[in-house]
């Protein structure tokens, strides 16, 4: 799955937004370019859908070898990831805890 449509997957089921072809519609005759909102790279939107998540628990580490680790549990269910992307490692940590099979 590519980061694109990982993203998009996101904004639907936990931004609530709705998707389109180059933008996020956020409601009320709002949209968002596409381009603004990369949780898998940028550390800021990673957090801004951690925090819309709204995770009952979080932890996240950073190890000597600089890779970044995080664990998350939404919903009862938990999502673990490490990359040395620290905004990766939110990313898909929440995509696992949604049960967002990333094959």
């Amino acid at each position: 799955m590519t980061s694109d449509h990982l993203t998009a997957i996101l904004a639907e089921r936990v931004m609530g937004w709705g998707v389109g072809p180059d933008r996020f519609l956020l409601g009320q005759r709002r949209w968002l370019a596409r381009w603004r909102f990369q949780p898998a790279t940028r550390l800021e939107d990673a957090f801004r859908l951690l925090k819309h998540a709204a995770p009952q628990k979080f932890t996240m580490a950073t190890a000597d070898t600089g890779v970044f680790s995080v664990k998350v549990c939404i919903g009862g269910k938990v999502g673990e990831a490490q990359d040395k992307s620290n905004a990766r490692a939110i990313t898909l940590a929440v995509a696992r805890a949604l049960g967002i099979k990333m094959d």
